[in-house]
């Protein structure tokens, strides 16, 4: 029977020699920035625990700490501004895989993951679109990406985890065993019990979250801790479900002239995809995703020679590109792809999950501008996986670029937001009105199968970012009034235009409830401060 109480443990003993630090300049100035650009990164020292003893003495030791993976973050998460940076690169332990699960420490990187488990014949799905990020990384942050419209996202498949409390105690989690009763749950450690509320907010209902704490009725203690960007706890163990074959995908590259077409396919794409997912037919279209990229990508790709590199070319004319992955019936191998897309417009073409998309493709006029790498075609499938991973690498080379030549204030500048689907293109109009009307540069994309859009700002000045944050907050107020969510993937962490978006969110009374929350396990404000929540300038403390 599950319970709304646990008992946290003390850390195992240390095996390993003296925990690892660098307090150097010069090797403290690889960890002052993440992805974000986030300015101003300073910290003490770097240190690198092997086991949860030498953790918890970090913890021990140092006034505030921010736990760290691949630093990938694109919201200065993972920038330190003060704190001990707090590695987590050398808890890289792997187990063999379980049948339907496996056990990773939080340093694994996504490659390594999918590299264990393609050797046992197995996979996870539901990976963002980095996969050099960890496994901490992807916990901390709820991480998604284009396979949510399937697989959901990094909650859906945690079944376990340990978390190491800013007290130094752990928590040993397996899902379904301590839920809350009472708004609360009841953590009992060697020095009294601390009450956990559970906030009262009303998340909205898109399959995207990343917008700090999660709050449901007799929620799973797990899902406090998914999500929270390290602010709660330091995961040192996940176990993740996986699943216990390979899917066979097909990936389809899709050159389109005009926006509208592009919605009206993908939204065909979809509706096919769930019929066949509630019918269970083995010969449905099943996509498990669809990305999207907007003419300005297209440029961005050009300009920078991805389209050279991955040898993925696109007339200058095309508008949108639409990247599909297709889930086909186990032991379908690329010789049948082939026949079956040069036999798809025949009166007595099977009928397949390929032909069906091929006709779908042919009734728009599509077929000649769609490319396809088969089953087995890795070198294919990896250059226009290559190609479209190009995108925000070009955007954050452009801000780079632009903070170390124009201003050093410049920083990324760009949303995360999901509707539901059948506001989908009027986000689109949205996003593009924001910015346009203020004169900026910009490129979208993102997973249309999930109405989830990324519009960035390619700044040329400082006063441009702060157009793009009020364009930004702006928009954000339309998601919500929509029923959406304007921090669907990538969190919140320092950034000040995601933490008032987190505000208009949940208002101040749900800020205040998040607060309740972290206070209750964290109440010196020693992890992660400063994500989630401002500080003040003066001490570095977290506002009241």
């Amino acid at each position: 029977m599950p319970t709304h109480r646990i008992r946290a443990r003390l850390p195992h003993a240390s095996t390993q020699t003296p925990v690892t630090q660098i307090t150097a300049t010069e090797g403290v100035a690889d960890f002052l920035e993440d992805a974000a650009h986030y300015p101003g990164g300073h910290a003490p020292a770097v240190v690198f625990p092997r086991d949860e003893a030498q953790l918890v003495s970090v913890l021990q030791e140092a006034a505030a700490v921010l736990p760290i993976g691949a630093q990938s973050s694109l919201t200065g998460g993972a920038t330190p501004r003060g704190e001990v940076v707090l590695s987590l690169s050398k808890l890289t332990v792997i187990a063999e895989p379980a049948p339907t699960h496996i056990t990773v420490q939080p340093g694994v990187t996504l490659t390594r993951l999918r590299n264990t488990l393609t050797a046992a014949g197995k996979a996870y799905p539901p990976v963002p679109t980095f996969e050099g990020a960890t496994i901490g990384g992807i916990v901390s942050t709820n991480a998604a990406g284009a396979t949510t419209f399937k697989y959901g996202t990094t909650r859906d498949w945690v079944r376990g985890l340990s978390v190491m409390l800013a007290c130094g105690k752990l928590l040993d989690l397996e899902r379904g065993q301590v839920r809350a009763a009472d708004g609360r749950f009841a953590v009992e450690t060697s020095t009294g019990t601390i009450t956990v509320p559970v906030p009262t907010y009303r998340m909205p209902d898109v399959p995207k979250h990343s917008a700090g704490y999660h709050a449901a009725p007799e929620m799973d203690l797990i899902d406090l801790f998914v999500g929270s960007e390290g602010t709660l706890g330091i995961v040192t163990s996940v176990t993740l479900d996986i699943l216990p074959h390979r899917p066979e995908i097909s990936l389809i590259l899709v050159v389109l002239d005009d926006e509208a077409r592009a919605v009206r396919v993908a939204t065909q794409l979809r509706d096919a995809s769930v019929e066949t997912r509630r019918a269970r037919t083995r010969n449905g279209l099943d996509i498990v995703a669809v990305e999207y990229m907007d003419r300005r990508c297209l440029d961005l790709l050009r300009h920078e020679g991805a389209d050279r590199r991955t040898r993925v070319t696109i007339a200058e004319t095309a508008g949108v590109v639409l990247l599909a992955q297709v889930e086909l019936p186990p032991g379908t191998t690329a010789a049948q792809v082939h026949q079956e897309v040069g036999r798809a417009t025949a009166a007595d073409a099977p009928d397949t999950p390929m032909v069906r998309l091929c006709r779908l493709l042919d009734a728009e006029g599509l077929l000649e501008t769609t490319e396809l790498a088969a089953p087995g075609d890795r070198t294919r499938a990896a250059e226009l996986l290559a190609f479209r991973e190009a995108v925000p690498d070009a955007v954050n080379r452009r801000v780079g670029i632009a903070k170390r030549t124009v201003d050093d204030t410049i920083k990324k500048t760009a949303a995360d937001m999901i509707v539901p689907y059948a506001r989908f293109a009027d986000s689109l109009s949205l996003f593009r009105d924001a910015f346009e009307s203020r004169g900026l540069d910009y490129a979208i994309w993102g997973h249309i199968s999930d109405a989830n859009l990324h519009p960035n700002l390619l700044p040329r000045t400082a006063d441009e970012v702060r157009l793009g944050q009020d364009a930004i907050l702006g928009c954000g107020r339309e998601i919500i009034r929509w029923g959406g969510c304007p921090l669907a993937e990538h969190g919140v962490g320092r950034n000040p235009t995601k933490q008032a978006l987190l505000r208009q969110l949940y208002g101040d009374a749900g800020i205040e409830q998040m607060r309740a929350v972290k206070h209750a396990l964290d109440p010196l404000g020693k992890l992660s401060p400063g994500v989630l929540f401002p500080v003040t300038p003066d001490t570095g403390r977290e506002e009241p």
